[in-house]
């Protein structure tokens, strides 16, 4: 079988990670002798998350401009042009024979330099608003894999595909899979299991709502299990020490999970509403507002209109989700209306349909 040598980069999120592993998986499936490396910023969450699945990353010294006015602004355009010498070297001494972007600022240097080498490259946009990162890379690289339509007032429409974004093949055989028993989070079977995803990096405002409503969980008799993100741990830590409370910065077993979980509160970014469709589980969506073209609320949106699930607006979360959430766990009915809903909207062929894509570039 023929070696083939890919790089991937994106990351700074969740949303731009796993995607990107997604995609490395389905190719080593494919060309099992292939040589997969992954380019992310130095610092950021790739670089701890891509070796546990077994794949080698190296990381770029970048990072995006504060849009607040910070001195860290000053030296960022030192740091892309090492970044853009760093990738030289990169791709000289790998030789790739196609590079895939998936989103997130580290991304950049790296497609901008494999396209001008004239080495085959595809970028994977998740959003509906495309990251600028994306939208500066579109004019130079060859195929343009999306999840939803109507970018083309963005890309070039002869180059773009739409796809639907990939999910981990784990998620995937969520429902047939032995899954284990609920005492891996330390749950407890006898008990609903509320599911609390605030992103990747956590969620202020969705932390101080479950904070506020601790009492109520309590007297549904219902358990959460809850990734506040690393910022937010050593605040919350301390209520590991209640019942029906379990706090985690991370939670890298996201199958686990989504398999334990009865409801699910989440973000609606891209990743997550295409995970969560093929979670089929109901689920309250709680919109980033610090987004652009308010994204994460139409993404919400698009599934509330079709019975698929449950959204409060953040700036709603003190009046609208004490009644939002009794009503939902207190229903069954409705719960198995919006599981049934929400995965019909499911592109389950999404990681496979892209490799297919990248395929053709080889």
């Amino acid at each position: 079988m023929k070696e083939f040598k890919f790089i991937i980069s994106g990351g700074g999120t969740g949303g731009h990670i796993y995607p990107a592993i997604s995609i490395s998986n389905e190719l080593k499936l494919r060309y099992p002798n292939s040589q997969i490396l992954f380019v992310g910023a130095s610092d950021r969450m790739e670089m701890q998350i891509v070796p546990k699945y077994g794949f080698k990353i190296i990381g770029l010294w970048i990072s995006g401009f504060n849009r607040n006015f910070s001195i860290k602004n000053l030296i960022i355009p030192i740091k892309l042009l090492f970044s853009l010498l760093h990738s030289i070297l990169i791709i000289k001494k790998n030789s790739p024979d196609v590079v895939i972007g998936t989103g997130g600022f580290a991304s950049g240097p790296l497609l901008y330099i494999a396209a001008l080498f004239g080495i085959p490259t595809l970028i994977q946009e998740q959003n509906s608003y495309p990251g600028i990162t994306n939208k500066l890379l579109a004019k130079r690289v060859n195929k343009i894999c999306v999840a939803y339509n109507g970018l083309d007032r963005f890309f070039n429409k002869n180059k773009m595909i739409e796809t639907g974004n990939p999910v981990r093949s784990d998620l995937r055989n969520l429902h047939s899979d032995s899954t284990g028993d609920k005492s891996k989070f330390g749950l407890q079977e006898n008990k609903k299991t509320l599911l609390i995803l605030g992103g990747s990096n956590g969620s202020r405002e969705i932390n101080k709502v479950v904070f506020n409503n601790i009492n109520l969980f309590e007297s549904l008799n219902v358990q959460v299990l809850w990734q506040c993100g690393k910022i937010y741990f050593e605040q919350y830590r301390y209520l590991n020490s209640k019942e029906n409370i379990h706090v985690h910065a991370f939670i890298d077993e996201m199958n686990l999970a989504y398999a334990h979980a009865d409801i699910i509160i989440s973000r609606a970014g891209a990743s997550s509403i295409s995970e969560l469709c093929i979670v089929g589980k109901p689920v309250i969506f709680i919109p980033s507002p610090n987004v652009a073209e308010n994204h994460q609320y139409k993404n919400a949106k698009n599934l509330v209109i079709k019975n698929a699930a449950v959204l409060i607006e953040e700036k709603n979360l003190e009046t609208d989700f004490v009644k939002s959430f009794t009503d939902l766990i207190n229903n069954p009915d409705l719960q198995l209306e919006l599981s049934n809903s929400i995965i019909k909207n499911a592109k389950q062929n999404a990681t496979i349909d892209i490799v297919n894509e990248i395929e053709k570039l080889l």
